[in-house]
């Protein structure tokens, strides 16, 4: 499944971003019930998990960001968001979206400024 994410950019210490992770190409019977997820890595380190969201909506977050960011989905429009709120400098770093078949997306980068 080709995925693609987008809406990274620069913002400022305790603003916000939403990135977006849609697969185009994807019909929503194969879509829907996948489970999506966002990772990120920063420059020199691993790249980790952030958030997932199952077909039927559950979400899990890693203690960094829970309760700022938020995962969701709008399975019409076959995409996957992440609402990150009063982001810090350690949120900075590029994004990736992935399904439980292992697609991953292109990335997007995400940087932010103390």
């Amino acid at each position: 499944v080709q995925l693609q994410a987008y809406g990274g950019g620069y913002v400022q210490a305790g603003g916000f971003l939403r990135l977006s992770c849609r697969a185009p190409r994807s019909i929503t019977s194969v879509f829907n019930p996948r489970t999506m997820a966002w990772f990120r890595q920063a420059p020199g380190k691993q790249r980790e998990a952030v958030a997932h969201i199952t077909g039927r909506g559950t979400t899990t977050y890693s203690d960094s960001v829970k309760g700022r960011f938020t995962i969701s989905r709008d399975n019409s429009r076959k995409t996957v968001y992440l609402q990150m709120n009063a982001v810090k400098p350690e949120d900075t770093g590029v994004y990736y979206c992935n399904d439980d078949l292992g697609s991953w997306g292109q990335g997007t980068e995400v940087t932010v400024s103390s």
